[in-house]
């Protein structure tokens, strides 16, 4: 995937930062165990939020629409706008989750699976309420209590089943059971029964949250009736008290008592909410999706916008001749129905970028970055088409767009697109300090290090780049 669409940042492990063991040392089923923990945030990283394990990817598009879903929420809750980022995992079972006060994680298989906004502001709207309730922090202080291998063990098995719980998946609560099968009964069922505490919480939290927005909690009571479903299906026989979400059939009787009473249960997402949803899905369609399958979803008989959408885009990945010139036709007649429509324009610019054409994207994505505003994903890419030309004027501009973008996003491949600026304008220092926070904002510590010291070492101390080596230099993960 591209690095300004859909950009993949398929994150190295940090076992060694989160648990004190080296990672050559874990087997892949250790691994898994940590990957399940990190979700649930048993255990919380040090390291910055891209290098926690998950396959984040990062489209200026769907953020948009998270963040216009989640913004008056996080208002009414009071957590400021600029606070709490959202953060999309490349997973396809249905799930969303918080590790920290600082971001909401939702997997792509949610955006997919929602067929409406509301469905999706439902769960934001929950995971919102973990976060009011300070659940995540609870968790972490409950833990550090103990600190034996045993009791981490079981605290690794109980992260499995929550994973497997909330999304469904048979495989994960099976080996969270597997692990549960020693000792310290007591302190697990106990740190289970907080859990089922907290998602009650947080679900009358959320709709608290909802009733302040005037937003309906059908969503959220639509999300959990799937999640009992699943319940039902793959824990039928397990124990109630190892379960790591409260009873399905309570906690809808709850939830649906408190959605049905609501005085906005039968307020419906505006039109032009729904095709920003809709179009947000064909373009993960598009982008995530075999062109075969993007073809049974969007048929040719399917004239709507996301349907065509879609369709461009599975033109385009089919390959083949005549197949870029297709998908830039399709985008052109999106761009003629919604000329203001920065994300198509941006499309348009991805596809020329990803077909070698870079210099023919800098005019798709100059009109993308006009119309859409202050979007910082846009700019990346932008300076990464203008810095092919080679171009010392467009190597300036594209520096420009770089550190404006790194103001509010610490984007790992804007500080690497940064580095190769510099070392083009004879920058040395300042390259590899932008090197190092790539290596840095990815996990990398000791690559991160090596280029910190490196640059250090000519740059004026105590200037801002040289303090953010020194701290890159001084930094020591929390064991």
């Amino acid at each position: 995937m591209h690095s300004n669409f859909l950009n993949f940042l398929m994150l190295k492990w940090q076992t060694k930062t989160m648990l004190g063991i080296p990672s050559a040392k874990c087997s892949p089923r250790f691994k898994t165990v940590v990957s399940a923990v990190v979700a649930v945030s048993v255990i919380a990283s040090s390291v910055p939020a891209q290098a926690q394990g998950l396959p984040l990817i990062r489209d200026s598009e769907i953020e948009a629409v998270l963040s216009d879903y989640a913004r008056p929420l996080f208002k009414v809750a009071g957590l400021g706008s600029n606070r709490i980022q959202m953060r999309i995992v490349n997973e396809n079972s249905f799930n969303a989750f918080v590790v920290d006060g600082r971001s909401v994680f939702v997997n792509t298989g949610t955006l997919m699976q929602s067929d409406t906004p509301n469905q999706v502001i439902g769960v934001i709207a929950h995971e919102t309420g973990h976060i009011t309730g300070g659940h995540m922090a609870a968790l972490r202080s409950r833990i550090a209590k103990d600190q034996t291998r045993a009791l981490l063990m079981q605290i690794l098995g109980i992260g499995l089943m929550v994973a497997g719980g909330v999304g469904g998946g048979k495989e994960l609560g099976g080996a969270g059971q597997g692990v549960m099968m020693g000792g310290g009964e007591m302190i697990q069922r106990g740190l289970l029964a907080e859990r089922r505490q907290q998602e009650s919480a947080a679900d009358q939290a959320g709709l608290k949250l909802l009733e302040g927005t005037r937003q309906s909690g059908r969503g959220m009571l639509e999300t959990f009736e799937r999640f009992a479903q699943q319940e039902y299906i793959s824990d039928s026989q397990q124990d109630a008290f190892v379960r790591s979400h409260p009873v399905a059939t309570d906690r809808l009787a709850r939830l649906r008592k408190l959605v049905e009473g609501s005085a906005f249960y039968n307020t419906r997402d505006e039109p032009a909410l729904q095709l920003r949803h809709d179009l947000m899905r064909a373009k993960l369609s598009g982008y995530l999706e075999r062109p075969s399958t993007i073809d049974s979803r969007y048929p040719v008989s399917n004239t709507t916008l996301p349907a065509r959408y879609a369709r461009a885009l599975s033109k385009f990945f089919k390959g083949g001749e005549g197949a870029l010139q297709a998908a830039l036709a399709d985008m052109d007649g999106l761009i003629r129905d919604q000329p203001t429509n920065p994300w198509f324009h941006e499309v348009k610019g991805d596809i020329l970028a990803r077909a070698g054409r870079k210099a023919e994207a800098v005019g798709p994505l100059r009109q993308a970055l006009k119309l859409a505003g202050e979007s910082m994903l846009i700019r990346v890419q932008l300076a990464d088409c203008l810095m092919a030309s080679g171009d010392p004027t467009s190597t300036n501009e594209a520096v420009e767009l770089l550190r404006k973008s790194l103001i509010d996003d610490r984007n790992s491949r804007a500080f690497r697109l940064l580095a190769t600026a510099y070392y083009k304008q004879g920058k040395g220092p300042e390259a590899d300090a932008a090197q190092a926070q790539a290596e840095f904002e990815e996990g990398n510590l000791k690559q991160a290090q090596i280029f910190a010291k490196r640059a250090q070492t000519r740059l004026l101390q105590g200037s801002p780049e040289w303090i953010k080596t020194d701290d890159i230099i001084n930094y020591k993960p929390q064991t």
